[in-house]
């Protein structure tokens, strides 16, 4: 039962996601590493505030330690970049966060990154699966706690400054130094608060937090910085006359942004605003890469400026994998997840948040006039999301109807392509798009709608829900 999404293992804790579930995965990873010959330099784990996560991280170590593979534990709860930093600068073949990143609280899960800090691929996490599937002495054997602390086979690290140091020295603190500015964060019971504290207090901002204390129920709302869950933010950014707000999901691998007037940026808009100061501002050459259900405007802005936007399926592991064949500056998805070149292979909510207030300090601009500045040179574009749940019946009869008979509603615009690379999405002669999929960390399906204007955008996505009765 233990299968990878577009965003690693998850599953409900209690049902799926479980000891003995835990320490197959932590076996399979043991074999696979053995036969590769790389079980020797051991392997990085790390694990987020979700509920027992930090208890999972141990029970992994305990497998590791027992086949003779030393397990480095990174002993305070961090964010998942922090792992990935340290597997790529220590040049680690594995690595393993225990997280179910934005997921509601019911859920935990394990992600794997590989050498250079990447998110395992596709072919990698086949692999895993078909170890898992090997896997046939259960219960797993495993090293007692104490027993591999003694040993040596369990090593506590704590490598944050590290990981903040690198991102310290890529930006301009001198020109954030200068400017002054006060910041709004949201951690929104996660594990990014003292990340970015001392980023922005280093570059002597002043900082303004909210739900900063530990609280795995993430105050009983979804752990992602969406329109909905910032809501807390935007009233906190008016009332303390902030500069931004910046919040990032439970484990700081994805951003949400409130601008100077209160107004929630989608991340959509983050990821033109980074790609177009990073171009323009700093000088960077290279084109930018994009999931499917992600903003075309990022195709104009790197149009405007000589280069290419690539589009991939969903799952970060497509877009580092694209970013690094093209040496991208910058790739990225509406959830809010991005990476920018020269860092991490991966996505990471502290770095682009420190560049981001970099570009208010290069800039000299407020937020809103950057983004207003932007929708009047390239226009703008509508996007409308929509989630479903069902049951796996109603999911069958809708993935044979759209994606195996290829069966679609009468759609009143002028089509000009029909793409099946993940899931369903239709390309429309005047630049508008829709998309539907299903979700691959979660049991939904998903519909993403941009057109030029909202009200198109949202009539567009009913011609779906009619046409599928859902």
């Amino acid at each position: 039962m233990i299968r990878f999404g577009t965003g690693g293992w998850r599953a409900i804790i209690g049902d799926e996601f479980t000891k003995e579930n835990i320490q197959i995965l932590s076996r399979a990873i043991c074999d696979k590493m053995k036969e590769e010959k790389v079980a020797e330099e051991g392997i990085v784990l790390g694990y987020d505030r979700r509920f027992l996560s930090k208890e999972a991280m141990q029970w992994a170590a305990q497998v590791f330690a027992a086949e003779g593979i030393k397990a480095y534990l990174i002993n305070k709860s961090a964010p998942t970049p922090v792992v990935m930093f340290y597997v790529m600068k220590h040049k680690f073949h594995y690595g393993m966060m225990v997280t179910a990143s934005h997921n509601p609280a019911i859920y935990n899960g394990i992600k794997v990154f590989t050498y250079g800090g990447r998110d395992a691929d596709e072919v990698q996490t086949a692999q895993i699966e078909g170890y898992i599937n090997d896997v046939t002495d259960i219960p797993v054997d495993d090293m007692p706690y104490s027993e591999g602390i003694a040993s040596g086979m369990i090593e506590e690290i704590y490598p944050l400054n590290e990981y903040l140091d690198s991102i310290i020295d890529a930006v301009d603190m001198g020109q954030i130094k200068k400017s002054g500015l006060r910041v709004g964060l949201d951690p929104m019971y996660g594990v990014s608060d003292t990340s970015l504290k001392t980023i922005l207090m280093t570059a002597r901002c002043e900082v303004e937090t909210i739900h900063e204390r530990h609280d795995t129920l993430f105050g009983g709302k979804l752990p992602a910085p969406t329109a909905q869950t910032l809501r807390a933010l935007q009233n906190h950014v008016l009332d303390k006359k902030c500069n931004l707000g910046i919040a990032t999901d439970g484990d700081a691998d994805r951003i949400g942004v409130i601008d100077d007037m209160g107004n929630f940026l989608h991340p959509n808009d983050i990821l033109v605003l980074l790609y177009y100061y990073l171009v323009k501002y700093k000088g960077w050459h290279g084109p930018a890469v994009r999931n499917i259900c992600t903003t075309h405007l990022l195709d104009r802005v790197a149009e405007s400026f000589g280069e290419k936007c690539y589009e991939v399926p969903v799952g970060f592991k497509h877009i580092s994998a694209k970013m690094f064949a093209t040496d991208a500056i910058i790739g990225g998805e509406s959830s809010g997840g991005m990476a920018v070149r020269g860092h991490i292979k991966g996505k990471d909510g502290i770095y682009a948040s420190a560049l981001l207030v970099e570009m208010i300090a290069v800039t000299g601009m407020k937020l809103s006039q950057i983004m207003e500045l932007i929708r009047r040179e390239y226009g703008g574009m509508a996007l409308e999301e929509r989630d479903y749940r069902f049951d796996q019946k109603k999911k069958e009869e809708i993935r044979r109807q759209l994606l195996e008979e290829k069966e679609l509603p009468a759609i009143p615009y002028e089509v000009a392509d029909v793409s099946y690379l993940d899931g369903l999405k239709i390309y429309l002669k005047d630049g508008g798009w829709i998309s539907v999929r299903f979700s691959g960390t979660e049991p939904l399906l998903r519909i993403f709608c941009e057109m030029k204007e909202k009200k198109d955008a949202a009539e567009f996505c009913g011609i779906f829900e009619e046409y599928l009765d859902i």
